[in-house]
């Protein structure tokens, strides 16, 4: 898998957990602050779509992620 892959896969993963542990009806509920995670994955998705600068991509390429297949 490349980076830009495993980046969306993180990011879709780290959101619907954050989601079932964030609303008060999901049997895996915690605390509404865990919904300040979604959003600051949101916030990384939308700043790398104008900026091109992701952090989990700086990550993923020094653990040896190939960028393109």
């Amino acid at each position: 898998m490349t980076v830009d892959r495993l980046i969306h896969v993180f990011a879709g993963c780290f959101i619907l957990l954050s989601l079932a542990l964030g609303i008060a009806g999901s049997p895996l509920y915690v605390s509404p602050w865990w919904l300040g995670f979604t959003a600051f994955v949101g916030a990384n998705l939308l700043q790398f779509g104008f900026s091109k600068v992701c952090p989990m991509g700086w990550m993923l390429k020094k653990l040896g992620v190939p960028e393109k297949a």
